[in-house]
């Protein structure tokens, strides 16, 4: 659950750079994006094999 929250924080935070690419231009912000992107997959993928190895386990 742990990884769950993180998640949704790193969401909540590249969201300003996301304003700023998308309805300014900005370049700078979508490198922030993209690498904010590419942590959130990490993360994401590390939230999917804890539910898997919970799922496994119960079993």
């Amino acid at each position: 659950m742990e990884n769950y929250t993180k998640l949704k924080e790193l969401v909540a935070s590249i969201e300003a750079d996301a304003d700023k690419f998308f309805n300014n231009g900005n370049s700078a912000a979508g490198t922030r994006v993209r690498k904010g992107l590419q942590e959130i997959k990490t993360l994401a993928q590390d939230i999917r094999n804890e539910v898997t190895e919970k799922k496994n386990t119960g079993k």
